[in-house]
C-alpha cells in the first residue's frame, strides 16, 4: 500500500491548494455617499440560519476592518459573471472611494447606511455580530438584517485556480 507524501506547507503551497477550491466573488461595502469604502472579497460564507449569520475575512490592518469595527455594519454584494471589471477595479489599492465608488457601482444606500449594488446577483446587509482574530486576517461575523436581489437567476462571478471562471 502506498502513502501520499505530504508537501511541506508554506504560503505558496497553501495558496496553490486553496486555488483548487472555486469561490464566488463579492464586493464588501462600508459606508455610503462620501464615506463609501469598497473592496473585492472572495472569502465569504453562510454560517447560520438561526440567527441568520454570514462570515467574511478581511486583512487585520486594513481600512475596511477598522471601519466595520467602528460603524458596526457592512454589506456584501455578490457579483454576476458580467461584473468582472468591478471585481478587478475594487481589488486594486487605488480603487475608487466615496461618491466616485457610489457612481461606479450604481450603488444606493441600504437600511444599514452601507452601499448596496442593485445590479449585483444579491446584496446582504449586516450588523456586526462578532469578530475573531485569524492570523493576518480578521473574521467578521455579520447578522443579516436585509437581503436584496433583483435577478437571483443571473450567473455568479467565480474565481478558480487564480483566474475568473463561470458556471457551465
Amino acid at each position: 500500500m502506498s502513502t501520499l507524501a505530504p508537501i511541506q506547507p508554506d504560503a505558496a503551497t497553501f495558496r496553490a491548494a486553496m486555488a483548487c477550491f472555486p469561490t464566488g466573488v463579492a464586493l464588501l461595502t462600508q459606508g455610503c455617499g462620501p464615506d463609501t469604502s469598497v473592496m473585492t472579497l472572495n472569502s465569504f460564507t453562510s454560517v447560520s440560519l438561526q440567527p441568520l449569520l454570514i462570515l467574511v475575512s478581511v486583512r487585520s490592518g486594513g481600512k475596511l476592518r477598522d471601519l466595520v469595527w467602528r460603524r458596526r455594519s457592512f454589506g456584501v454584494n455578490i457579483l454576476a459573471a458580467d461584473q468582472r471589471d468591478l471585481s478587478v477595479e475594487f481589488a486594486r489599492s487605488d480603487r475608487p472611494t466615496g461618491e466616485a465608488a457610489m457612481a461606479r457601482l450604481g450603488a444606493v444606500e441600504g437600511i444599514t447606511g452601507n452601499a448596496v449594488i442593485p445590479s449585483a446577483v444579491a446584496s446582504i446587509e449586516c450588523k456586526l455580530h462578532a469578530e475573531y482574530p485569524g492570523g493576518d486576517h480578521t473574521l467578521l461575523l455579520g447578522r443579516v438584517v436585509a437581503i436584496h436581489s433583483e435577478d437571483p437567476d443571473r450567473a455568479p462571478l467565480l474565481y478558480h485556480r487564480s483566474r475568473y471562471a463561470s458556471l457551465v
